[in-house]
Protein backbone atom coordinates (compact mmCIF):
# COMPACT_ATOMS: atom_id res chain seq x y z
CA UNK A 1 0.00 0.00 0.00
CA UNK A 2 1.45 3.39 -0.82
CA UNK A 3 0.00 6.49 -0.09
CA UNK A 4 1.45 9.71 -1.38
CA UNK A 5 0.43 13.31 -0.29
CA UNK A 6 2.59 14.48 -3.74
CA UNK A 7 -0.44 13.72 -5.29
CA UNK A 8 -2.00 16.49 -6.56
CA UNK A 9 -5.95 16.57 -5.33
CA UNK A 10 -3.95 15.89 -1.81
CA UNK A 11 -1.84 18.37 -2.45
CA UNK A 12 -4.59 20.94 -3.30
CA UNK A 13 -6.19 19.73 -0.07
CA UNK A 14 -3.86 20.53 2.23
CA UNK A 15 -2.71 23.84 0.82
CA UNK A 16 -6.43 24.88 1.16
CA UNK A 17 -6.69 24.05 4.40
CA UNK A 18 -3.53 26.21 5.38
CA UNK A 19 -5.53 29.20 6.00
CA UNK A 20 -7.90 27.79 7.74
CA UNK A 21 -4.99 26.28 10.49
CA UNK A 22 -3.71 29.68 10.21
CA UNK A 23 -7.37 31.15 11.65
CA UNK A 24 -7.83 28.46 14.18
CA UNK A 25 -4.45 28.92 15.27
CA UNK A 26 -4.74 29.38 19.03
CA UNK A 27 -2.28 30.61 21.51
CA UNK A 28 0.13 28.49 23.44
CA UNK A 29 -1.32 26.20 26.24
CA UNK A 30 1.15 26.42 29.13
CA UNK A 31 0.33 22.77 29.88
CA UNK A 32 1.55 21.74 26.71
CA UNK A 33 5.19 20.74 26.26
CA UNK A 34 5.86 19.05 23.49
CA UNK A 35 8.15 16.18 23.80
CA UNK A 36 9.49 15.23 20.10
CA UNK A 37 13.14 15.20 20.45
CA UNK A 38 14.83 15.25 16.90
CA UNK A 39 11.59 16.87 15.37
CA UNK A 40 11.91 20.79 14.25
CA UNK A 41 8.39 22.07 14.59
CA UNK A 42 8.03 24.58 12.00
CA UNK A 43 5.90 27.78 11.94
CA UNK A 44 2.02 27.33 12.20
CA UNK A 45 2.61 23.86 10.97
CA UNK A 46 4.37 22.25 13.74
CA UNK A 47 5.25 18.39 12.98
CA UNK A 48 3.15 18.31 10.26
CA UNK A 49 6.09 17.99 7.73
CA UNK A 50 7.68 14.97 9.31
CA UNK A 51 4.35 13.34 9.74
CA UNK A 52 3.88 13.74 6.05
CA UNK A 53 7.44 12.41 5.16
CA UNK A 54 7.61 10.19 7.36
CA UNK A 55 3.80 8.48 6.92
CA UNK A 56 5.13 4.99 4.93
CA UNK A 57 7.74 4.20 7.98
CA UNK A 58 5.63 5.74 10.57
CA UNK A 59 6.56 2.79 13.22
CA UNK A 60 10.13 2.97 12.70
CA UNK A 61 10.07 6.75 13.01
CA UNK A 62 8.17 7.30 15.89
CA UNK A 63 9.83 4.34 17.90
CA UNK A 64 13.58 6.43 17.16
CA UNK A 65 11.68 9.46 18.80
CA UNK A 66 10.33 7.63 21.64
CA UNK A 67 13.52 5.86 22.30
CA UNK A 68 15.57 9.30 22.57
CA UNK A 69 12.65 10.83 24.56
CA UNK A 70 13.57 10.92 28.30
CA UNK A 71 10.03 9.83 29.33
CA UNK A 72 10.12 7.61 26.27
CA UNK A 73 6.88 9.71 25.25
CA UNK A 74 6.56 12.10 22.59
CA UNK A 75 3.79 14.32 21.97
CA UNK A 76 2.63 16.78 19.92
CA UNK A 77 0.14 19.45 18.78
CA UNK A 78 -0.57 21.06 15.19
CA UNK A 79 -2.44 24.34 15.71
CA UNK A 80 -5.81 23.89 14.78
CA UNK A 81 -5.83 19.96 14.69
CA UNK A 82 -5.71 17.63 17.43
CA UNK A 83 -2.94 16.72 19.65
CA UNK A 84 -1.23 12.87 20.33
CA UNK A 85 0.64 11.45 22.32
CA UNK A 86 2.86 8.38 21.51
CA UNK A 87 4.07 6.42 24.07
CA UNK A 88 6.74 3.38 25.47
CA UNK A 89 6.40 3.93 29.07
CA UNK A 90 4.86 1.08 30.74
CA UNK A 91 3.34 3.55 33.71
CA UNK A 92 1.64 5.44 31.18
CA UNK A 93 0.44 2.09 29.26
CA UNK A 94 -1.02 1.41 32.50
CA UNK A 95 -2.61 4.43 33.42
CA UNK A 96 -4.19 4.49 29.51
CA UNK A 97 -5.50 0.86 29.58
CA UNK A 98 -6.39 -0.08 33.30
CA UNK A 99 -5.76 2.98 35.74
CA UNK A 100 -7.80 5.81 33.73
CA UNK A 101 -9.75 3.13 31.22
CA UNK A 102 -12.57 5.24 31.47
CA UNK A 103 -11.36 8.51 29.58
CA UNK A 104 -9.51 6.73 27.10
CA UNK A 105 -12.34 4.68 24.94
CA UNK A 106 -11.55 3.66 21.28
CA UNK A 107 -13.46 7.85 20.12
CA UNK A 108 -15.67 8.43 17.61
CA UNK A 109 -13.06 9.64 15.48
CA UNK A 110 -11.14 6.08 15.34
CA UNK A 111 -14.83 4.05 15.84
CA UNK A 112 -16.71 6.61 12.37
CA UNK A 113 -12.85 5.86 10.33
CA UNK A 114 -13.16 1.82 10.70
CA UNK A 115 -17.45 2.02 11.05
CA UNK A 116 -17.70 0.70 7.67
CA UNK A 117 -16.07 -2.35 8.11
CA UNK A 118 -16.05 -3.51 11.69
CA UNK A 119 -19.62 -1.62 12.22
CA UNK A 120 -20.23 -1.86 16.48
CA UNK A 121 -18.21 -4.82 16.96
CA UNK A 122 -16.75 -6.04 19.79
CA UNK A 123 -12.92 -4.38 18.64
CA UNK A 124 -14.91 -1.10 17.34
CA UNK A 125 -17.24 0.14 20.07
CA UNK A 126 -17.41 1.66 23.25
CA UNK A 127 -19.40 2.11 26.73
CA UNK A 128 -22.24 -0.31 27.43
CA UNK A 129 -22.38 -1.63 23.12
CA UNK A 130 -19.01 -2.63 23.83
CA UNK A 131 -19.33 -4.18 27.73
CA UNK A 132 -22.31 -6.66 26.53
CA UNK A 133 -20.43 -7.77 23.45
CA UNK A 134 -17.20 -8.65 25.92
CA UNK A 135 -19.86 -10.15 28.54
CA UNK A 136 -20.98 -12.42 25.70
CA UNK A 137 -17.65 -13.09 24.16
CA UNK A 138 -15.93 -13.67 27.56
CA UNK A 139 -18.39 -16.57 28.45
CA UNK A 140 -18.12 -18.20 24.68
CA UNK A 141 -14.45 -18.11 25.43
CA UNK A 142 -14.49 -19.85 28.80
CA UNK A 143 -16.35 -23.13 27.53
CA UNK A 144 -14.41 -25.72 27.02
CA UNK A 145 -16.70 -26.58 23.97
CA UNK A 146 -15.21 -23.76 22.13
CA UNK A 147 -11.41 -24.46 23.03
CA UNK A 148 -12.28 -27.82 21.51
CA UNK A 149 -13.64 -26.99 18.67
CA UNK A 150 -10.47 -24.88 18.32
CA UNK A 151 -8.31 -27.44 18.84
CA UNK A 152 -10.22 -30.20 16.50
CA UNK A 153 -9.97 -27.08 13.70
CA UNK A 154 -6.27 -26.49 13.73
CA UNK A 155 -5.55 -30.14 13.83
CA UNK A 156 -7.91 -30.86 10.64
CA UNK A 157 -6.38 -27.76 8.84
CA UNK A 158 -2.96 -28.67 9.85
CA UNK A 159 -3.24 -32.55 9.26
CA UNK A 160 -5.01 -32.49 6.00
CA UNK A 161 -3.68 -28.83 4.55
CA UNK A 162 -0.73 -27.53 6.10
CA UNK A 163 1.66 -30.76 6.10
CA UNK A 164 0.76 -32.43 2.60
CA UNK A 165 1.93 -28.98 1.81
CA UNK A 166 4.88 -28.47 3.19
CA UNK A 167 6.05 -31.83 1.93
CA UNK A 168 5.10 -31.57 -1.61
CA UNK A 169 6.95 -28.89 -1.37
CA UNK A 170 10.16 -30.47 0.24
CA UNK A 171 10.02 -33.04 -2.43
CA UNK A 172 10.01 -30.87 -5.58
CA UNK A 173 12.59 -28.61 -3.91
CA UNK A 174 10.00 -25.26 -4.34
CA UNK A 175 10.19 -22.14 -2.30
CA UNK A 176 7.11 -21.53 -0.15
CA UNK A 177 6.54 -17.72 0.54
CA UNK A 178 5.31 -19.21 4.33
CA UNK A 179 3.38 -15.89 4.93
CA UNK A 180 0.99 -16.44 2.41
CA UNK A 181 1.03 -20.12 3.12
CA UNK A 182 -0.10 -18.80 7.11
CA UNK A 183 -2.08 -16.55 5.80
CA UNK A 184 -4.35 -18.64 4.08
CA UNK A 185 -4.15 -21.41 7.04
CA UNK A 186 -5.29 -18.82 9.50
CA UNK A 187 -8.62 -17.48 7.45
CA UNK A 188 -9.46 -21.31 6.75
CA UNK A 189 -9.04 -22.03 10.52
CA UNK A 190 -11.02 -18.81 11.68
CA UNK A 191 -13.44 -18.83 9.35
CA UNK A 192 -14.51 -22.24 10.73
CA UNK A 193 -14.40 -21.29 14.35
CA UNK A 194 -16.28 -17.80 13.34
CA UNK A 195 -19.08 -19.10 11.37
CA UNK A 196 -18.65 -22.47 10.68
CA UNK A 197 -17.59 -22.63 7.01
CA UNK A 198 -14.18 -23.83 5.44
CA UNK A 199 -12.81 -21.41 2.51
CA UNK A 200 -10.35 -24.16 1.80
CA UNK A 201 -8.13 -21.62 0.98
CA UNK A 202 -5.03 -24.00 1.74
CA UNK A 203 -6.22 -26.49 -0.20
CA UNK A 204 -4.80 -28.18 -3.21
CA UNK A 205 -4.89 -26.04 -6.23
CA UNK A 206 -8.62 -25.96 -8.13
CA UNK A 207 -10.20 -26.90 -4.54
CA UNK A 208 -11.25 -23.75 -3.30
CA UNK A 209 -14.53 -21.73 -4.04
CA UNK A 210 -13.97 -19.14 -6.11
CA UNK A 211 -15.53 -16.79 -3.83
CA UNK A 212 -13.69 -17.78 -0.93
CA UNK A 213 -10.50 -16.92 -2.99
CA UNK A 214 -12.12 -13.42 -3.46
CA UNK A 215 -13.88 -12.87 0.00
CA UNK A 216 -9.74 -13.20 1.29
CA UNK A 217 -8.34 -10.72 -1.67
CA UNK A 218 -11.42 -8.35 -0.81
CA UNK A 219 -10.83 -8.63 3.21
CA UNK A 220 -6.83 -8.05 2.19
CA UNK A 221 -7.89 -5.40 0.70
CA UNK A 222 -10.32 -3.54 2.90
CA UNK A 223 -7.48 -3.56 5.32
CA UNK A 224 -5.20 -1.44 3.14
CA UNK A 225 -7.65 0.78 2.35
CA UNK A 226 -9.00 1.47 6.21
CA UNK A 227 -5.24 1.63 6.54
CA UNK A 228 -4.64 4.66 4.51
CA UNK A 229 -7.43 6.86 6.23
CA UNK A 230 -5.54 6.25 9.32
CA UNK A 231 -2.19 7.18 7.82
CA UNK A 232 -2.94 10.67 6.42
CA UNK A 233 -1.72 13.45 8.67
CA UNK A 234 -5.63 15.13 8.87
CA UNK A 235 -7.61 12.41 10.21
CA UNK A 236 -10.59 13.35 8.30
CA UNK A 237 -8.86 13.59 4.93
CA UNK A 238 -10.60 10.53 4.24
CA UNK A 239 -13.82 11.85 4.17
CA UNK A 240 -13.11 14.07 1.73
CA UNK A 241 -11.69 11.48 -0.51
CA UNK A 242 -14.57 9.33 -0.25
CA UNK A 243 -16.74 12.57 -1.51
CA UNK A 244 -14.84 13.21 -4.41
CA UNK A 245 -14.68 8.76 -4.92
CA UNK A 246 -10.74 8.71 -5.38
CA UNK A 247 -9.02 5.59 -6.10
CA UNK A 248 -8.02 4.58 -2.66
CA UNK A 249 -11.74 4.98 -1.76
CA UNK A 250 -13.28 3.71 -4.24
CA UNK A 251 -11.49 0.44 -4.32
CA UNK A 252 -12.41 0.35 -0.76
CA UNK A 253 -15.79 0.61 -1.10
CA UNK A 254 -16.00 -2.42 -4.31
CA UNK A 255 -14.22 -4.54 -1.65
CA UNK A 256 -16.20 -3.62 1.25
CA UNK A 257 -19.27 -4.41 -1.15
CA UNK A 258 -17.34 -8.03 -1.61
CA UNK A 259 -16.97 -8.84 2.48
CA UNK A 260 -20.06 -7.60 3.44
CA UNK A 261 -22.15 -9.49 0.63
CA UNK A 262 -20.44 -13.01 1.70
CA UNK A 263 -20.48 -11.84 5.88
CA UNK A 264 -24.31 -11.22 5.18
CA UNK A 265 -25.05 -14.57 3.21
CA UNK A 266 -23.78 -16.84 5.59
CA UNK A 267 -25.86 -14.77 8.59
CA UNK A 268 -28.64 -15.05 6.36
CA UNK A 269 -28.18 -19.43 5.81
CA UNK A 270 -27.45 -19.91 9.54
CA UNK A 271 -30.46 -18.00 10.11
CA UNK A 272 -32.11 -20.13 7.80
CA UNK A 273 -30.78 -23.47 9.14
CA UNK A 274 -31.66 -22.40 12.69
CA UNK A 275 -34.72 -21.92 12.04
CA UNK A 276 -35.20 -25.62 10.63
CA UNK A 277 -33.26 -27.05 13.58
CA UNK A 278 -30.16 -27.84 11.92
CA UNK A 279 -27.90 -25.25 12.57
CA UNK A 280 -23.91 -26.57 14.06
CA UNK A 281 -23.69 -24.95 17.76
CA UNK A 282 -19.98 -25.03 17.62
CA UNK A 283 -18.79 -22.10 15.88
CA UNK A 284 -18.92 -18.43 16.85
CA UNK A 285 -21.73 -16.96 15.52
CA UNK A 286 -23.62 -20.10 16.01
CA UNK A 287 -23.46 -19.24 19.81
CA UNK A 288 -24.11 -15.33 19.09
CA UNK A 289 -27.39 -15.86 16.82
CA UNK A 290 -28.75 -19.13 19.80
CA UNK A 291 -30.02 -15.76 22.34
CA UNK A 292 -31.87 -14.62 19.07
CA UNK A 293 -31.25 -11.01 20.37
CA UNK A 294 -28.85 -9.67 17.73
CA UNK A 295 -29.84 -8.47 14.26
CA UNK A 296 -28.74 -9.95 10.95
CA UNK A 297 -26.09 -6.57 10.66
CA UNK A 298 -24.96 -7.11 14.57
CA UNK A 299 -24.13 -10.90 13.55
CA UNK A 300 -22.16 -9.70 10.59
CA UNK A 301 -20.09 -7.40 12.42
CA UNK A 302 -19.83 -10.32 15.16
CA UNK A 303 -18.02 -12.54 12.35
CA UNK A 304 -15.79 -9.63 10.64
CA UNK A 305 -14.38 -8.55 13.88
CA UNK A 306 -13.24 -11.76 14.67
CA UNK A 307 -12.40 -12.55 11.85
CA UNK A 308 -9.91 -10.05 11.54
CA UNK A 309 -8.60 -10.91 15.54
CA UNK A 310 -7.96 -14.62 14.19
CA UNK A 311 -6.74 -14.40 11.39
CA UNK A 312 -4.10 -11.63 10.75
CA UNK A 313 -2.76 -11.83 14.56
CA UNK A 314 -1.85 -15.29 14.38
CA UNK A 315 -0.28 -15.40 10.81
CA UNK A 316 1.57 -12.13 11.63
CA UNK A 317 3.02 -13.43 14.12
CA UNK A 318 4.28 -16.71 13.03
CA UNK A 319 5.56 -15.14 9.68
CA UNK A 320 8.04 -13.59 11.85
CA UNK A 321 8.67 -16.17 14.67
CA UNK A 322 9.99 -18.51 11.25
CA UNK A 323 12.04 -15.75 10.19
CA UNK A 324 13.73 -14.88 13.54
CA UNK A 325 13.94 -18.64 14.22
CA UNK A 326 15.62 -19.51 10.85
CA UNK A 327 18.75 -17.07 12.00
CA UNK A 328 19.14 -18.88 15.04
CA UNK A 329 19.80 -22.92 14.33
CA UNK A 330 20.56 -23.04 18.18
CA UNK A 331 16.70 -21.97 19.05
CA UNK A 332 15.66 -24.21 16.16
CA UNK A 333 17.26 -27.04 18.01
CA UNK A 334 16.51 -26.67 21.11
CA UNK A 335 13.12 -26.45 20.27
CA UNK A 336 13.18 -29.34 18.45
CA UNK A 337 14.84 -31.46 21.30
CA UNK A 338 11.55 -30.36 23.80
CA UNK A 339 9.13 -31.46 20.90
CA UNK A 340 10.67 -34.92 20.64
CA UNK A 341 10.85 -35.11 24.48
CA UNK A 342 7.17 -34.20 25.12
CA UNK A 343 6.94 -36.43 22.48
CA UNK A 344 8.82 -39.30 23.70
CA UNK A 345 6.87 -39.08 27.36
CA UNK A 346 4.01 -39.89 25.43
CA UNK A 347 5.11 -42.84 24.55
CA UNK A 348 6.21 -42.29 21.28
CA UNK A 349 2.41 -41.86 19.92
CA UNK A 350 1.95 -42.07 16.35
CA UNK A 351 -0.75 -38.92 16.66
CA UNK A 352 -0.09 -36.24 13.82
CA UNK A 353 -0.45 -33.35 15.94
CA UNK A 354 -0.60 -32.54 20.10
CA UNK A 355 -3.33 -32.75 22.43
CA UNK A 356 -3.86 -30.06 24.43
CA UNK A 357 -1.90 -30.87 27.60
CA UNK A 358 1.02 -31.86 25.35
CA UNK A 359 1.53 -28.34 24.15
CA UNK A 360 1.15 -26.98 27.46
CA UNK A 361 4.33 -28.75 28.43
CA UNK A 362 6.64 -27.09 26.00
CA UNK A 363 7.69 -24.13 27.81
CA UNK A 364 10.77 -23.33 25.48
CA UNK A 365 8.41 -23.19 22.46
CA UNK A 366 5.73 -21.02 24.41
CA UNK A 367 8.86 -18.66 25.26
CA UNK A 368 10.17 -18.30 21.22
CA UNK A 369 6.98 -17.45 19.92
CA UNK A 370 6.53 -14.89 23.20
CA UNK A 371 9.47 -13.34 22.52
CA UNK A 372 8.85 -13.19 18.49
CA UNK A 373 6.07 -11.36 19.64
CA UNK A 374 7.65 -9.31 22.02
CA UNK A 375 10.24 -7.88 18.80
CA UNK A 376 7.69 -7.90 16.04
CA UNK A 377 3.83 -7.73 17.71
CA UNK A 378 1.42 -8.54 15.44
CA UNK A 379 -0.64 -5.09 16.46
CA UNK A 380 1.89 -3.04 16.69
CA UNK A 381 0.55 0.50 17.80
CA UNK A 382 -2.80 0.99 20.00
CA UNK A 383 -4.31 4.03 19.80
CA UNK A 384 -6.93 5.58 22.30
CA UNK A 385 -8.75 9.22 22.05
CA UNK A 386 -8.55 10.95 25.40
CA UNK A 387 -12.05 12.12 26.22
CA UNK A 388 -11.10 14.92 28.80
CA UNK A 389 -7.73 16.90 29.56
CA UNK A 390 -5.32 14.87 31.29
CA UNK A 391 -1.68 14.12 32.84
CA UNK A 392 -0.49 11.01 31.93
CA UNK A 393 2.54 9.99 35.14
CA UNK A 394 5.26 11.10 33.62
CA UNK A 395 4.17 14.60 33.59
CA UNK A 396 3.10 14.85 29.89
CA UNK A 397 -0.35 16.54 28.80
CA UNK A 398 -3.00 14.56 26.67
CA UNK A 399 -5.72 17.10 25.59
CA UNK A 400 -9.62 16.78 24.77
CA UNK A 401 -9.56 15.06 21.76
CA UNK A 402 -5.75 13.65 21.37
CA UNK A 403 -5.08 10.52 20.39
CA UNK A 404 -2.82 8.16 23.38
CA UNK A 405 -1.19 5.48 21.62
CA UNK A 406 0.86 3.17 23.54
CA UNK A 407 3.77 1.39 20.72
CA UNK A 408 4.50 -2.07 21.61
CA UNK A 409 6.87 -2.88 18.82
CA UNK A 410 8.64 1.02 20.73
CA UNK A 411 8.48 -0.95 24.08
CA UNK A 412 10.44 -4.37 22.78
CA UNK A 413 13.12 -1.98 21.78
CA UNK A 414 13.55 0.37 24.93
CA UNK A 415 16.90 -0.71 27.32
CA UNK A 416 15.35 0.41 30.56
CA UNK A 417 12.21 -1.88 29.87
CA UNK A 418 14.48 -5.06 28.55
CA UNK A 419 18.11 -4.22 29.38
CA UNK A 420 20.81 -3.56 26.85
CA UNK A 421 19.98 -6.57 25.05
CA UNK A 422 16.60 -5.62 24.18
CA UNK A 423 16.85 -5.64 20.32
CA UNK A 424 18.18 -9.22 20.32
CA UNK A 425 15.91 -12.41 20.28
CA UNK A 426 16.60 -14.49 23.30
CA UNK A 427 13.62 -16.94 24.43
CA UNK A 428 15.78 -17.71 27.16
CA UNK A 429 14.68 -14.34 29.38
CA UNK A 430 11.43 -15.68 29.46
CA UNK A 431 12.51 -18.70 31.34
CA UNK A 432 12.87 -19.26 35.30
CA UNK A 433 15.76 -20.93 36.87
CA UNK A 434 13.71 -23.72 36.48
CA UNK A 435 13.12 -24.00 33.16
CA UNK A 436 9.58 -23.00 33.33
CA UNK A 437 7.38 -19.78 31.50
CA UNK A 438 7.57 -16.80 33.30
CA UNK A 439 5.37 -14.15 32.26
CA UNK A 440 5.92 -10.72 32.61
CA UNK A 441 3.18 -7.78 33.30
CA UNK A 442 1.05 -6.67 30.93
CA UNK A 443 2.02 -3.14 31.41
CA UNK A 444 5.52 -4.31 29.80
CA UNK A 445 4.44 -5.88 27.46
CA UNK A 446 1.11 -5.55 25.69
CA UNK A 447 1.17 -7.47 22.73
CA UNK A 448 -2.22 -8.68 24.01
CA UNK A 449 -3.18 -5.52 24.86
CA UNK A 450 -3.57 -4.61 29.01
CA UNK A 451 -6.19 -3.93 31.31
CA UNK A 452 -10.75 -4.20 30.70
CA UNK A 453 -9.75 -4.58 27.15
CA UNK A 454 -7.00 -7.84 26.94
CA UNK A 455 -7.61 -10.23 24.60
CA UNK A 456 -9.92 -12.80 25.34
CA UNK A 457 -8.29 -15.08 22.79
CA UNK A 458 -4.68 -15.04 23.84
CA UNK A 459 -4.85 -18.83 25.61
CA UNK A 460 -6.35 -20.02 21.64
CA UNK A 461 -4.28 -17.77 19.96
CA UNK A 462 -1.16 -19.84 21.62
CA UNK A 463 -2.52 -23.28 21.52
CA UNK A 464 -2.72 -22.43 17.45
CA UNK A 465 0.67 -21.63 17.22
CA UNK A 466 2.51 -23.95 19.25
CA UNK A 467 0.39 -26.26 17.73
CA UNK A 468 1.30 -25.47 14.55
CA UNK A 469 5.19 -25.02 14.75
CA UNK A 470 5.68 -28.51 17.17
CA UNK A 471 3.52 -30.33 14.08
CA UNK A 472 5.67 -28.59 11.36
CA UNK A 473 9.16 -28.75 13.40
CA UNK A 474 8.61 -32.37 13.83
CA UNK A 475 8.77 -32.81 10.61
CA UNK A 476 10.83 -30.08 8.66
CA UNK A 477 13.24 -26.98 9.01
CA UNK A 478 13.06 -23.91 6.97
CA UNK A 479 15.39 -22.27 5.25
CA UNK A 480 15.30 -18.59 4.57
CA UNK A 481 16.26 -17.51 0.82
CA UNK A 482 15.30 -13.67 1.19
CA UNK A 483 19.26 -12.59 1.99
CA UNK A 484 20.59 -11.26 4.93
CA UNK A 485 19.29 -8.09 5.94
CA UNK A 486 15.66 -8.10 7.84
CA UNK A 487 12.35 -7.21 5.44
CA UNK A 488 10.53 -4.72 5.46
CA UNK A 489 7.91 -3.77 7.98
CA UNK A 490 3.98 -3.51 6.45
CA UNK A 491 1.88 -1.50 9.10
CA UNK A 492 -1.41 -2.63 7.86
CA UNK A 493 -4.06 -3.33 11.05
CA UNK A 494 -1.01 -6.08 11.52
CA UNK A 495 2.32 -6.08 11.27
CA UNK A 496 3.12 -7.97 8.36
CA UNK A 497 6.07 -8.66 6.01
CA UNK A 498 6.79 -6.96 2.91
CA UNK A 499 7.56 -9.00 0.30
CA UNK A 500 6.62 -11.97 2.00
CA UNK A 501 8.54 -14.99 3.19
CA UNK A 502 10.66 -16.67 1.07
CA UNK A 503 11.38 -20.15 2.55
CA UNK A 504 13.02 -23.73 1.31
CA UNK A 505 11.24 -26.38 3.32
CA UNK A 506 13.15 -29.57 3.75
CA UNK A 507 12.30 -32.67 5.67
CA UNK A 508 14.18 -33.14 8.96
CA UNK A 509 15.63 -36.97 9.44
Amino acid sequence: MELSLTSSPLLVLLLTLLPVLYLLRLRPDPRIQPRADGLKSYPLLGVLPHLVKNQHRLLERSTDVVRQCPTHTMSFKVPGLAGAAITANPTNVEHIARANFANYPKGNATVSTIEDFLGHGIFNSDGDQWLWQRKAASYEFSKRSLRNFVVDTVRFEVVERLLPLLGRAATDGRTLDVQDVLERFSFDSICRVAFGEDPACLAEEGMAAPQSAEFMRAFNDVQDGVMARFMLPISSLWRVQRMLNLESERRLRSALGTVHGYADRIVRERRERGEAGLASRDDFLSRFAASGEHSDESLRDVVTNFLLAGRDTTSSALTWFFWLVSGRPEVEDRIVREIRSVRASSHGSAAATFSFDELREMHYLHAAITESMRLYPPVAMNTHCCQQDDFLPDGTFVGKGWQATYSAYAMARVEEIWGKDCEEFRPERWLGEDGLFQPESTFRYPVFHAGPRMCLGKEMAYIQMKSIVACVFERFSFRFVGGEERPGLVLSLTLRMEGGLAMQVNKRS
